[in-house]
């Protein structure tokens, strides 16, 4: 029984272990990148995109799937090929990564925070 509450216990804590805090961020370098979705995932705890502008390919942190959801921007905005603008901040020692803080795919911007 004891063993039993011990694995509970640390199995209802490993989603929020795997999760990260956002000072690895700069918010006072705020950037927009521009260019084409290669890849996208809906995926816990946060969704991606990974975009490849004119001289980079970015991986960028999008919102959780279900605010994603919730504001309208949909696996299928998210396709491979589209156009798409990222307001966001940099990561402090990973030169490729950015946590979104809006995206426009076409004409819909999405606030994701």
């Amino acid at each position: 029984m004891a063993t039993a509450a011990v694995l509970a216990a640390a199995l209802y804590c490993l989603p929020g272990a795997a999760h990260h805090g956002w000072s690895e961020y700069d918010a006072a370098k705020p950037l927009n990148v521009t260019g084409t979705i290669v890849e996208s995932g809906y995926t816990q705890p946060h969704g991606y995109v990974l975009l490849q502008s004119a001289d980079k390919r970015w991986h960028i942190v999008l919102a959780p799937p279900s605010r994603m959801e919730s504001r309208g921007l949909t696996p299928e905005t998210l396709k491979a090929g589209a156009k798409a603008t990222v307001y966001g901040y940099p990561h402090r020692s990973k030169l490729d990564e950015l946590r979104a803080e809006r995206i426009t795919v076409g004409d819909k911007t999405t606030e994701l925070r």
